[in-house]
């Protein structure tokens, strides 16, 4: 019941984060539409009744949102991205750190209530008029420092209460709250981006802000605490087995009996693990480097797919931005499936390496989507959903979860916070260049940025080549993780 309780109740946590960043890409039409859009028509209707006066107070009243309304909108576009992904990526780094050496519970709930904050003081900038690129960019920062707090505290909890028996299937239906919380950010977002864009971030901002207070009532961070509160249960102790009532085997602790709640402690807490002590753990530095670049591509696409779909496709902003979730519905089935087929052939490398060969030309017959119809924009959209954010969905939980309790670690349960952090901030710094360097290239054609997505694809699967061998010249099909 409890590791049912701490599933469903991390899954609705992480959602809530991933939820409050996505109305940034759903409302970036909207902030330049408001420009472009009225001052056409409003240079129209000034050369057909020759009253230009009336048209330029018309345009200057209604048409735009400073400071998007200049041509080079996208690279200020990019630059707020960046913003968001730069501060996320260096925070990531002491997060797993920090993290480690507070109670989860509470890092978890001030990180989520200062995210909402700070989601809502954007949304507050269209209902103050607020027209300042530093508020916005600073704004942005604050937000990818304390969104930081989310994705170790959320894999170091799960890993906490799920072995690795089925951890590949388990983690990869658990990861689909990212591409949940994609797609709920985008229908809310739609919902008012075209009437109050406003409240496209201040719902999503309590959202995650109430979600906040659900996880300070209601989270249990281990197996242990249950115990050190009273509750009841089967825990896995020192020996490996589980009985009817042990304490974690980290902890060093002996069996009781179950008549008595009596906690007796043989050897003292493990000490956390140092940065260079997890770098050293064996493919951490591989899968650190292979997500800098899955996940550039996988936000290169959170954070400008619905404005390439306004632009390719010529839909508006709300039927863009859910025509975009279909994108995370392939990433649900994408990762689901990486899951099953690492826990099936203990191979998690040569599964993403897989999905990284077949995503490269998938990218290519996408960024070809302004000449199909609408029933193959939708099939690409879900089978490059699927390639894209299954090796990214993947990585990021299964296999930081096999590393964080890797059998060189002696049951230091504690470095996984730590291991989580590095590979996450590692791909996050991919992550901040991706939708940057889109702006960038996107002024000379959308065809640049694709051929970008495909490079990074290509390097990531370069990055995989030595675990691949590994795995495959390996007698014992087991992950690599616990390959010496």
């Amino acid at each position: 019941m409890y590791k049912a309780l701490t599933f469903a109740l991390t899954f609705l946590l992480y959602t809530s984060f991933h939820l409050s960043r996505k109305p940034i890409s759903i409302v970036k039409s909207e902030l330049h539409k408001n420009c472009s859009s009225v001052s056409e028509l409003a240079t129209a209707a000034a050369s057909s009744s020759q009253q230009p006066s009336r048209a330029s107070l018309h345009t200057d009243m209604d048409c735009s949102w400073k400071p998007f309304d200049k041509s080079n909108y996208k690279q200020l576009l990019g630059a707020m991205d960046y913003s968001f992904l730069c501060a996320y990526a260096v925070g990531m780094y002491l997060s797993g750190i920090i993290g480690e050496r507070l109670p989860i519970r509470l890092y978890l709930t001030v990180g989520m209530l200062t995210s909402g904050l700070f989601t809502c003081l954007f949304g507050l900038g269209y209902i103050y008029n607020i027209h300042s690129l530093g508020f916005y960019i600073f704004v942005q920062v604050a937000n990818g420092l304390v969104q930081t707090t989310g994705w170790p505290s959320v894999v170091t909890c799960i890993g906490n209460w799920f072995g690795k028996g089925r951890r590949g299937l388990i983690m990869g239906l658990w990861n689909s709250h990212t591409s949940v919380g994609n797609i709920l950010g985008s229908l809310i977002a739609g919902y008012w981006v075209s009437s109050n864009w406003g409240l496209s971030f201040i719902v999503p901002g309590l959202i995650i802000a109430v979600m906040g207070i659900v996880c300070f009532l209601f989270l249990i961070e281990r197996e242990y605490s249950l115990l050190m509160t009273g509750g009841g249960g089967r825990v896995r102790g020192k020996s490996g087995y589980d009985t009817e009532l042990l304490l974690p085997r980290d902890n060093g602790t002996v069996c009781v009996p179950v008549q008595q709640v009596v906690v007796v402690k043989s050897e003292s807490e493990p000490s956390a693990i140092s940065f260079m002590g997890a770098l050293r753990i064996p493919g951490v530095i591989e899968f650190s480097l292979c997500l800098l670049f899955a996940k550039l591509v996988s936000y290169t696409f959170l954070f400008w797919l619905p404005l390439y779909i306004t632009k390719a496709a010529h839909l508006d902003a709300k039927k863009a931005g859910d025509l975009s979730t279909l994108f995370d519905v392939g990433g649900i089935v994408g990762g689901i499936l990486a899951g099953v087929i690492s826990d099936k052939l203990g191979k998690r490398a040569t599964t993403c390496a897989v999905m990284l060969l077949l995503a490269a030309p998938t990218l290519y017959g996408f960024s070809m989507i302004s000449e199909f119809g609408l029933g193959p924009t939708i099939g690409m959209l879900l089978v490059c959903g699927g390639l894209v954010n299954g090796p990214y969905a993947l990585i990021t939980t299964a296999v930081s979860a096999d590393l964080g309790t890797h059998k060189s670690l002696k049951g230091n349960a504690r470095a996984l916070s730590t291991v989580t952090a590095i590979i996450d901030g590692t791909g996050s710094v991919g992550a901040a260049v991706g939708p940057l360097l889109a702006g960038l290239l996107s002024a000379g054609g959308w065809d640049q940025v694709f051929y970008m997505l495909m490079t990074a694809d290509f390097l990531a699967l370069l990055l995989l080549l030595r675990l691949v061998t590994k795995e495959l010249t390996s007698r014992k099909p087991r992950p690599i993780s616990t390959v010496e």
